[in-house]
């Protein structure tokens, strides 16, 4: 955006669109791989109840708590621009 607080032009306002598709698109990508990821990990293939037994549901609350402190950490090492351990 303009740093003189006019309102964004045309082109800006595409490319801030641009970006917040861009960034939606992310996200939906990292929620599906999560879900992907944890389910794979924590569920049995053959269901035996319609509902998550307790171990099921601490794997998955274990899984999706590693999932985003290891994203986090990955998102603090781009952004700080050091190389990975």
């Amino acid at each position: 955006m303009a740093a003189n607080n006019n309102p964004p032009s045309g082109l800006e306002k595409e490319q801030i669109f641009g970006m917040a598709e861009k960034e939606m698109e992310y996200r939906v990508e990292l929620f599906n791989k999560l879900t992907h990821t944890c389910f794979n990990k924590c569920v049995e293939k053959r269901y035996k109840e319609s509902e998550l037994n307790m171990g099921e549901n601490s794997c998955i609350d274990r899984c999706v708590s590693k999932y985003w402190q290891v994203t986090n950490l990955i998102g603090q090492l781009l952004g700080s621009g050091r190389p990975p351990m």
